[in-house]
């Protein structure tokens, strides 16, 4: 009973009376005590000042009796118990004392001189001192006090034993009421409810566990209910359905389950649920129990024994229903897919084979790669692989339709199939990529033989004017690779090479091709890692006058900086960074970057008016380029007529109406449009009448060939560039010269009239800090290029 609501409750009145009733007495009794001593104090000095000047005289007479008289009659005063008198010389010391011998307090002293006035002056003969018993707290105390204080105790005992009778009668009663039902409930199973009525807290406890009490009979009535539903559904319910126990053995069966199967209820109640599965199928089932996991449902088909001997097959899905302890119960139910799984094996031809040409598709290429792998390792023969991919497809697609791409594909099955002995397996993998498997002693030069064959196979149009091509990648196994899956990539690595190489021919894989693609992957791991570390900057090359080479502008080169191998060749970083359309993110890093150089480069004398020229791949168009732009100008106080934007042809060859429209809203927006690499296409001068260009930039190869050392060469170049520049003037546009290098080219350029030229006679591409402090140490003026 330690823990008891009702000594808790004695515990916390006891501890408010040492708290607050305590101390309040013991301070009562303290002032009392101060009180009465200070009243004593008062008194004792009024006595000290009279007796000291009439023990003045007596004691410069050395008068010893008068002495003692006086002192007699001051000990016999109040409080005062004791008395001494001694003068300066100690020949007299008169003490006067009723202290009685049992008396073992304390006394406190009060002491006075004794002053004699002579024709002299004052004299200090002595000193009297008297003593009193020192108070207590309860030695101080008035009648009045000690009343006063009774009636105080008395009411504070009042008070705390109410106290007690309160909490007994409102709230121990009722609450030891309510523990013996709830007692009651637990061990008698019975709804006992508590008697007690009242309008406050304990009552409205009480009501709410009486009607807690009748609500769980009600539910335990609706409950018992349920479960009798719940039987007669699991009966009747036309499903096959079971339950198993932690062992497996079966617990209860529908009615429907013993109609479909033919067992009767008492031969199947306890019997183990694997012992009516066929032995090929007995495993499944037992390992789905290390899949079935609280009560995530989970399926498993296997074939199920009937009692007259027939094979079901059943899909069972199962999950758990219920645990007692340890115990745990599930419910399942059988479905009879006997049917279905017959329909599934109907149609898993028509899943593996494509509906176009008849081949096996991918999946079923992939199963027979496998099976294909394994009778070679039989026979200890090789197996090749072709990966085959028709070159030119795509076009007829585009520009004839699908109908037409479809016939080309199955006349191209077709031929092929006549060149196909028995033991070989051809598929289409999709699109127009196909795959072929050669096994063979020599798969090498069956392979060859193969791919001489196939290119037979185009000798012929498909069509009027439909000529088509393929290129053939080869892999060898076990030569090349160990698996089915290393051998189809080897072998589309190979085709994939040929395509590189022109197409329209075989490709036999080589190790050289994993290196160029652990290359190209090691370029891309930099190209992400460069973007998340900062790696990329915008190298500047000022783009000068040839008449005087004043400095009118730069252009924008990427440059990645690797940690530990530093700059590196930017061309393949910006092909792979197309071919993963990163060059979008990679193209914003470096606008970004050349920019803020721009802005720093304009706090110097002379370049304020200076352009900027950057590059764009075809990618990076999108609609919210020119926002970008606009944005990035305005961070940086740079005015648009600042910026060039360069373009190749293969842009404008896109003929994307979505970069038409950038283009023209980015010129709207002030930036100016430069053609780059001006004349290497077989079309570039169309692109002057359907696009706003401002800058036409001569391709480095014309520079480089205006001197060369044949004269037909030389003639011919020089009658190009020239032309190039004439139209490019009556046409209103600048004209630059990319890649000059020595002081020939220069003067032969500015004398055929080109406005502007860069390369590395004038400046090498250099870091913007660099760049800057070189312009720093001397003056450019600077050039317009408009």
């Amino acid at each position: 009973m330690s823990n008891s609501v009702e000594n808790r409750f004695l515990a916390i009145i006891c501890g408010a009376l040492l708290l607050f009733v305590a101390p309040l007495f013991v301070l009562f009794l303290f002032l009392s005590s101060e009180r009465a001593d200070k009243e004593i104090r008062d008194h004792i000095s009024v006595l000290l000042v009279a007796n000291s000047q009439a023990l003045a005289k007596p004691l410069w007479d050395l008068d010893d009796d008068s002495v003692t008289q006086i002192s007699a009659t001051i000990v016999s005063q109040g409080a005062i118990v004791k008395v001494q008198v001694r003068d300066q010389s100690g020949q007299l010391d008169v003490t006067q004392s009723t202290i009685p011998k049992s008396f073992n307090g304390n006394l406190v002293q009060v002491s006075r001189a004794i002053i004699y006035n002579t024709i002299d002056g004052p004299k200090n003969l002595g000193t009297i001192s008297v003593f009193y018993p020192a108070l207590g707290l309860f030695s101080g105390l008035k009648h009045e006090e000690i009343v006063f204080m009774s009636i105080f105790i008395f009411a504070v005992l009042a008070v705390f034993t109410a106290a007690l009778v309160g909490n007994r009668i409102l709230i121990i009663r009722p609450l030891m009421r309510l523990t013996a039902a709830v007692e009651a409930t637990r061990q008698l199973g019975s709804r006992h409810h508590v008697n007690w009525q009242s309008n406050d807290e304990m009552g409205r406890l009480a009501r709410g566990f009486n009607e807690m009490q009748s609500k769980l009979e009600s539910e335990e009535r609706e409950l018992k209910l349920a479960h009798r539903r719940a039987v007669d559904i699991y009966d009747l319910t036309p499903a096959m359905l079971f339950s198993l126990d932690e062992a497996d053995r079966i617990t209860a069966v529908s009615d429907y389950w013993l109609v479909a199967t033919g067992y009767d209820r008492p031969r199947v109640i306890g019997r183990r649920f694997a012992d009516l599965v066929t032995s090929d199928t007995r495993e499944a089932f037992l390992k789905r129990k290390n899949e079935l996991d609280g009560g995530a449902a989970l399926d498993v088909t296997v074939k199920f024994m009937c009692t007259d001997g027939n094979i079901m097959d059943v899909l069972i899905l199962e999950s758990t229903a219920a645990s007692a302890g340890h115990n745990r119960l599930s419910l399942s139910v059988m479905t009879d897919v006997t049917e279905l799984k017959a329909s599934e094996a109907r149609n898993h031809q028509q899943a593996i084979r494509d509906h176009l040409t008849g081949l096996l598709n991918r999946q079923g290429f992939e199963a027979v790669l496998d099976a294909k792998i394994r009778e070679a390792d039989a026979a200890t023969q090789e197996l090749a692989c072709l990966f085959v991919d028709l070159d030119r497809f795509k076009w007829i697609n585009d520009n004839l339709g699908h109908a037409e791409g479809d016939r080309a594909l199955r006349e191209f099955v077709s031929r092929l199939k006549t060149h196909l002995a028995p033991s070989d397996q051809a598929a289409r993998l999709g699109g127009d990529e196909f795959a072929i498997l050669l096994p063979a002693k020599d798969a090498t030069r069956r392979a060859s033989a193969m791919a001489e064959q196939i290119a037979s196979i185009f000798v012929e149009p498909f069509g009027p004017d439909l000529h088509l091509s393929a290129s053939v990648g080869i892999a060898i196994y076990p030569r090349h690779a160990a698996n089915a899956a290393e051998l189809l990539q080897k072998s589309d690595m190979a085709m994939y090479a040929k395509k590189r190489d022109g197409k329209n021919g075989a490709q036999l894989f080589d190790n050289g091709m994993m290196d160029h693609t652990r290359a190209r992957a090691e370029i891309e791991n930099y190209i992400e890692t460069g973007l998340a570390e900062d790696w990329f900057d915008a190298y500047l090359q000022p783009i000068v006058s040839l008449n005087g080479r004043d400095i009118a502008g730069f252009e924008a080169l990427m440059r990645l900086n690797h940690p530990q191998r530093g700059l590196m060749a930017p061309a393949e970083i910006i092909n792979v960074a197309e071919e993963t359309a990163k060059i979008v993110r990679v193209g914003n890093v470096v606008m970004e970057k050349a920019i803020a150089h721009l802005a720093a480069i304009s706090r110097l004398p002379g370049m304020q008016d200076s352009y900027l020229a950057i590059n764009f791949s075809p990618l990076q168009f999108e609609t919210t380029l020119p926002a970008r732009l606009a944005a990035l100008l305005g961070r940086h106080g740079i005015r648009p007529q600042r910026i060039v934007v360069e373009i190749t042809e293969a842009v404008l060859m896109h003929n994307n109406p979505q970069i038409r429209t950038v283009v023209a809203e980015m010129r709207r927006f002030g930036c100016r449009i430069a053609l780059d690499d001006f004349g290497t296409g077989y079309s570039s001068l169309s692109y002057l009448n359907r696009f706003p260009v401002d800058i036409i930039k001569i391709d480095q190869s014309f520079t480089r060939s205006i001197n060369d050392g044949n004269d037909e060469v030389r003639e011919k170049s020089r009658t190009l560039v020239e032309s190039i520049a004439t139209l490019s003037h009556k046409m209103g546009c600048t004209v630059i010269a990319e890649g000059i290098e020595t002081e020939d080219e220069c003067q032969t350029l500015h004398e055929m009239g080109l406005d502007f030229g860069q390369g590395y006679l004038f400046h090498r591409p250099q870091h913007a800090a660099a760049l800057i402090e070189r312009l720093s140490t001397a003056e450019q003026p600077i050039a317009r290029a408009s």
